[in-house]
Parts: C-alpha cells; sequence; structure tokens
C-alpha cells in the first residue's frame, strides 16, 4: 500500500524549491538531448496564476518532458503506487506531487487540485487518465473541464508527438527517438451563471472542446516528428 497519508502540501521550503529547479534542469536538459526534444508554444504558457496543463499521455516520460513547459513550478498527480516505497514518497511529493487512486473517484486528489489552483498553482492533469496508445484522443475524463469551470482557470492544451516510440505500454526501457511538444493557447471556461456555477452541460462542452484541441496538437505533433526524421 502507498505510503502516503495526509493533505497535499501548498506551499513548499526553500530548499524543497532548489530542489525542484535542479532536477528539472537535469531531466529537461536529458530530454533534450537524447530526444531531441523541439518545443514551440511556451508563449502559451501563463506567466501568472492558476491554470491547469493538459497534455496527451503516451508514455512514462510525458511527465518529465511537461518539466520543460516554461519556468513556473507546477504540481501534478501520479498514481498512487509511486508513493510506496520512503524515498519514492519522499522524492515525489518533494518535487510537488501528490497521488490518485485510479479507476474509482478520488475525492481527496480532487480537493487538493482544487486547493493548489485556489492558491494561484499550475497543475498538471492528464485528461485522459492513464497511458493510451495510437493516434487517436479517444473520450477523455471530465476532471479538468469541471476544475476550470468550478475555479474559472484555464486550460492549456499539450500535444506530444514520439513519445510512445520513446517509451511505449509495457517497456522497461528508453529508446532515443525525436520527441516534438506542441503547446496550445489556452481554453477559457464559461461563464458562471447566475447561480454562480457552471452547469452540467457547460462542463461536458469545455471537456468536448479540449478533447478537439488536443487531437489538433497531438495530430500536428506527430506530423512534427514524422518530418524530422
Amino acid at each position: 500500500m502507498p505510503r502516503w497519508s495526509g493533505e497535499v502540501r501548498v506551499r513548499f521550503a526553500p530548499w524543497q524549491g532548489v530542489l525542484y529547479r535542479f532536477v528539472r534542469f537535469a531531466v529537461g536538459g536529458f530530454c533534450k538531448l537524447f530526444w531531441r526534444v523541439r518545443v514551440r508554444g511556451l508563449e502559451h504558457i501563463p506567466s501568472e496564476g492558476p491554470f491547469i496543463l493538459s497534455p496527451v499521455h503516451r508514455s512514462n516520460i510525458d511527465t518529465p518532458l511537461v518539466a520543460l513547459m516554461g519556468s513556473r513550478f507546477v504540481r501534478f498527480m501520479g498514481k498512487d503506487t509511486m508513493w510506496k516505497f520512503r524515498f519514492s514518497d519522499w522524492f515525489f511529493t518533494s518535487m510537488g506531487g501528490f497521488p490518485v487512486h485510479r479507476g474509482t473517484p478520488d475525492r481527496d486528489a480532487l480537493k487538493s487540485c482544487e486547493r493548489l489552483l485556489a492558491d494561484g498553482q499550475a497543475l498538471v492533469i492528464f485528461p485522459e487518465g492513464t497511458r493510451r496508445s495510437g493516434p487517436v484522443v479517444e473520450e477523455i475524463f471530465e476532471g479538468p473541464a469541471y476544475l476550470s469551470a468550478k475555479l474559472q482557470v484555464p486550460i492549456v492544451p499539450i500535444g506530444i508527438g514520439g513519445s510512445e516510440g520513446a517509451m511505449p505500454k509495457g517497456a522497461k526501457g528508453i529508446r532515443p527517438v525525436k520527441v516534438s511538444i506542441l503547446v496550445g493557447g489556452p481554453i477559457r471556461p464559461p461563464a458562471p451563471t447566475e447561480s454562480g456555477r457552471v452547469g452540467r452541460k457547460g462542463v461536458r462542452a469545455l471537456s468536448e472542446q479540449l478533447q478537439q484541441r488536443l487531437q489538433e496538437l497531438f495530430d500536428e505533433a506527430q506530423a512534427d516528428v514524422a518530418q524530422r526524421r
């Protein structure tokens, strides 16, 4: 069972910020060199205020690739088994992560997301939920759209091309392929009604808009990888 117990830490000690920047620099540098990563659209990343980064998910390397997404400290969810051991618990927590129990509605993880966004932070949520395979972005979870609508924060969609070839699902090692990342413009949530809420239809429409935009960015990122071969 995972070792995690307790609420997500909203703010970190100075030493954790130093560790985060060091790991991001090291991992980001490795990714750029090993996978010859090309990133476009970084100007779409907000320089301040809360937002949700929503990438497509085809590989375990997608999470470290998000380290290339600008200079802001980003928070992320990970499957609960990543917190199973003492060191991994310490490391992923220190890096801004917190666990989610997949396959069931995890209200604690959702509350953690709300706390972080309400505090003005950047949050990474893979809307496909888990790693998928193939060129099609199929049905996505409504979590990012729900949080975006409830807290009135933008969603920044990201297409990642080539990562499945770098480390496909089930693979035990990585391969030196080219990877292209394309950051799309922020998707704004619909305005709340007089009741102060965005209805179910609004959330569903926002989620469908996100899915469509992710497919477009994913297609373009994959095309860019193919052109660079």
